[in-house]
């Protein structure tokens, strides 16, 4: 099983230098474990930076996993895993839906580095924003 961060999600849709890191596990809808805050942090990303049809694409593609919604049990594992670890509140969502579904986590995300269970992948320079693989429509 596998989530992907929001970051890493985002280097996917902008065919940034790391998107292949990514895309195998995303391609693998089967396997594919969506946190809802993703949708959420994702949508609103393309949506300030490209526009509501390329967020509405992203996020229906980001649906063929299969979403997790927060409910008060993961609420709170995620509230302790941000005590514990200092993980930002969406950082600490993420990761809680991965280690409860037994899934690996891909990210580029720094606050993740080092953490067990996380395939953190370092951010290689700037991407080229959301527009790239969206607008070839990948």
């Amino acid at each position: 099983m596998n989530v992907i961060d929001s970051s890493a999600w985002l280097e996917y849709f902008g065919d940034g230098p790391n998107a292949g890191e990514f895309a195998d596990a995303i391609a693998d809808t089967g396997q594919l474990i969506v946190p809802a805050i993703t949708l959420v942090e994702v949508f609103k990303r393309i949506r300030v930076q490209r526009d509501l049809d390329a967020a509405l694409y992203a996020v229906a593609h980001m649906q063929s996993g299969r979403v997790i919604d927060l409910d008060a049990h993961l609420a709170i594992a995620a509230a302790e895993l941000s005590a514990e670890s200092g993980l930002p509140m969406a950082d600490s969502v993420i990761l809680a839906t991965a280690r409860r579904e037994g899934a690996t986590l891909w990210t580029q995300d720094s606050d993740f580095k080092g953490m067990e269970g996380v395939e953190y992948r370092a951010a290689r320079g700037r991407n080229r924003g959301v527009r790239s693989r969206m607008s070839s429509g990948q």
